[in-house]
């Protein structure tokens, strides 16, 4: 009885801890980021490997995992003070900050080993360039100016970007295509999501609107990002990398995406901006899966 008690207590532990981990590395956001690089590794790829897949898979998560956890080591009293962070592992005390640093730093440092031996250098540079501008530009910069979506932009695109160098081991032309759309769809993605929690990033001290508040300025510049990002996903075809069908189905996304962002300039609320936010969530991996299938 004794023994079966222990062990219930340990599950129980095991349990809660490895719950604590998944919120720590925002999990379930890592795995969106790793889908991406995984695709671009896809499109890349002269010969798919699935040990290779399965590697990149590893190597990004620990990476984009410790990312996610310095800048929840950063924030750790501004967290508790928003009702969307509040309930993080280090607000609430169930890791301890020396036990935070060095699952970060662990996770960080054996990414990046995996992605330089397994892939190559300029992989493992990629990765290291995402992991210390998002930690030290972006995460800081979020108090003190909206500049830090712009900042933040750069290592949000890198994903596809890494995977395709992973595959190919060369920064090409269709590799920096990659990041520029990825790029260019932070803008809309972020600034509908910092709508929608605007009164909780004010809590904060956030700035992250591309004006001081909810208002048409706001959402004139959400609608014109999801804009540009119709001929930045059709580049690829203008230097002759995908068809002309590839391009028609991406200028179509692009509108799909561009609608909910009309709604947003017209209505002005929560409702529109929630929409936006969730078109973006189906634009970047439905246009990313259109350049695959072209490519195969």
């Amino acid at each position: 009885m004794l023994a079966d008690s222990s062990l219930t207590s340990f599950s129980s532990v095991l349990k809660v801890k490895c719950q604590a981990y998944a919120a720590f590395t925002k999990l379930r956001l890592t795995s969106l980021v790793v889908i991406s690089s995984v695709i671009g590794y896809a499109i890349g790829a002269e010969s798919f490997s699935w040990v290779e897949v399965l590697w990149l898979i590893i190597g990004g998560t620990l990476v984009t995992g410790a990312s996610n956890g310095f800048n929840q080591i950063i924030e750790k009293d501004i967290d508790g003070l928003m009702k969307r962070t509040a309930n993080r592992p280090l607000p609430q005390g169930m890791m301890s900050m020396t036990e935070s640093i060095a699952l970060a730093t662990l996770m960080g440092l054996v990414g990046l080993l995996l992605l330089y031996f397994v892939f190559n250098q300029l992989a493992a540079v990629l990765g290291a360039l995402a992991l210390f501008s998002y930690v030290l530009l972006y995460t800081p910069l979020k108090r003190y100016s909206s500049l830090a979506v712009f900042v933040g932009a750069f290592p949000g695109a890198i994903p596809p970007m890494l995977g395709y160098v992973a595959a190919t081991a060369d920064f090409d032309l269709y590799a920096g295509l990659l990041f520029a759309t990825q790029f260019m769809w932070q803008f809309p993605h972020f600034w509908a999501i910092a709508w929608v929690s605007h009164e909780d990033y004010k809590k904060a001290g956030y700035h992250l609107l591309p004006s001081s508040g909810k208002d048409g300025q706001s959402a004139f510049f959400t609608l014109l990002y999801t804009l540009f990002l119709i001929p930045v996903s059709i580049l690829p075809w203008a230097f002759d990398l995908i068809s002309g069908s590839a391009a028609i189905a991406l200028a179509l996304t692009g509108i799909a995406f561009a609608i909910p962002g009309f709604k947003l300039l017209r209505l002005k609320n929560d409702q529109a901006a929630k929409m936006v936010m969730f078109a973006s969530f189906f634009y970047l991996p439905i246009a990313q899966l259109i350049l695959l299938i072209d490519k195969i």
